[in-house]
């Protein structure tokens, strides 16, 4: 049996991690939620997750310093950064440093569902979310 999808969701606005952990978890994804990017990278040192969706902009650790922490350790973990201060320039840079896709806010639930489904193919994983 495939092992479920590990994803880590790390936003300071608590609202995104109570959405999209019940709407993962019910597809049988295993789902753990950050609002401080601190303790988020505190884990990243204990687990390595399949996915990692991390808001750019925040206090302390922002979204591309999460990225490099963890394409310094996995070039598997595909990282998913959502930003509500999309800009091209924003998007180049997060994509040039390995970054899996760049999602603008507000995006539709099902816009991150179809970023994560894609992130999981790519991972090797079933579908596992409906399009």
């Amino acid at each position: 049996m495939e092992e479920k999808l590990q994803v880590m969701i790390l936003d300071d606005e608590p609202i995104v991690g109570k959405r999209l952990k019940p709407a993962l978890a019910k597809h049988g994804v295993d789902v753990e939620v950050f609002e401080n990017s601190k303790k988020a990278v505190d884990r990243l040192r204990e687990k390595c997750f399949d996915i990692v969706v991390t808001d750019f902009r925040m206090e302390e650790v922002d979204g591309i310093q999460v990225l490099e922490y963890i394409m310094g350790r996995s070039n598997r973990t595909k990282v998913i950064i959502i930003t509500g201060y999309a800009t091209v320039e924003v998007a180049r840079e997060a994509l040039v440093k390995g970054a899996f896709d760049v999602i603008a806010k507000p995006f539709k639930p099902d816009d991150l569902r179809s970023a994560i489904n894609k992130a999981a193919l790519s991972l090797g994983h079933d579908s596992i979310l409906p399009l």
